[in-house]
């Protein structure tokens, strides 16, 4: 007798990890990249600019999301930590002459050093508690970006060549584009493996249960502070590329909002989730621009209400915040499995 196999299920772990759980959404999948690779021949600078600005936050969103989302640990620094891998990137770039393709790396790494040392209160801290730690160490790095002027350059800032890679000048979002994109392909499919690994699996029992996970053996200090380092380096990295990008450095770039910022992306994209990251990241960057576009409209018919947008802008991030806490506070990401759910079983959707 032959059985002809139906439905969706898996017969081992290792498929039921598996990045592409079928040949439909690897295709899917790579199709898009190539999208992605073709598309800036087709657009303005205006939209190269906010693509490259959308990759620099969905690195530093995924490694928030590696902390916050995966691990439970909140942080209200991510901002500084963005900071950190931009001046370090700054100064290496100035000091030694290094490459960009050394200096981004070496600069992911300094950053992640930084924030394994603001990591070690988690060891006795959490939830809000732990919050408000981050939140220290976000006031106590932008005391430094102004105060070590010799590095940072102090309030007038710190300037940098644009990245050469072989006498190919990242001079433009064009050329620029390319580098993000590859970056944060690289980045985003070692956060999605890292969530697949012994290490992922330390950081999700950490956040479910920290007693159970203690219980089995897990080190909890050692999976924090290594949680801490995986996000920081993230951040870091993202701060190099913001600083090969706009080439001037200063406080100003990565102050408490930006950490909000980040904050923001992950809770409306979805926490722990990877592509709840990127969703985020998305949302978040071309909210103040649809915003900006809306104003533009309105107070150029009618000038008194300039005043009233200005105020809607600056209030916009926390009224979305509390929309998608109060109507879907899984995510932009839960909205898409939902969409995917219902076209893969579609006809028969009930």
């Amino acid at each position: 007798m032959n059985y002809t196999n139906c439905g969706d299920f898996k017969t081992s772990y290792k498929k039921d990890t598996e990045i592409y759980q079928s040949l439909f959404s690897k295709i899917s999948i790579y199709s898009f990249l190539v999208f992605l690779f073709i598309l800036p021949f087709f657009i303005d600078d205006y939209f190269l600019y906010l693509l490259n600005i959308i990759m620099i936050a969905i690195i530093g969103a995924v490694g928030l999301n590696i902390l916050t989302g995966i691990t439970g640990l909140i942080s209200l620094g991510q901002g500084a930590f963005v900071g950190v891998g931009a001046y370090a990137a700054g100064y290496i770039s100035n000091k030694f002459g290094l490459n960009f393709i050394l200096v981004i790396p070496i600069a992911g790494f300094i950053t992640a050093l930084v924030g394994m040392v603001f990591g070690i209160p988690s060891l006795r801290l959490k939830g809000l508690y732990l919050s408000i730690a981050t939140l220290a160490a976000q006031f106590i790095l932008e005391f430094v970006f102004i105060r070590a002027e010799s590095i940072t350059g102090g309030v007038t800032g710190l300037s940098l060549d644009y990245a050469n890679f072989f006498n190919i000048h990242l001079d433009n979002d064009f050329k620029f584009y390319f580098f993000a994109l590859l970056l944060t392909i690289i980045l985003v499919t070692a956060a999605k493996n890292i969530v697949r690994t012994k290490i992922g699996r330390a950081f999700l029992s950490i956040r479910d249960n920290y007693i159970a996970a203690e219980a089995m053996g897990i080190n909890i200090f050692q999976y924090k502070i290594l949680s801490f380092g995986i996000s920081s380096f993230y951040a870091g990295v993202a701060g190099a590329m913001w600083a090969y990008y706009v080439t001037i450095i200063t406080p100003e770039h990565f102050t408490i909002g930006v950490s909000i910022q980040y904050l923001s992306m992950i809770i409306i994209g979805g926490l722990g989730k990877i592509l709840g990251s990127i969703f985020g990241a998305i949302f978040i960057t071309i909210l103040p621009e649809i915003l900006r576009f809306v104003a533009d409209q309105f107070t150029s018919n009618f000038p008194f209400l300039t005043q009233a947008f200005a105020s809607i802008r600056e209030a916009a991030f926390g009224i979305v915040i509390i929309l998608f806490l109060l109507f879907e506070p899984e995510g932009i990401v839960r909205r898409w499995n939902l969409i995917k759910a219902y076209f893969k079983l579609w006809p028969f959707s009930y």
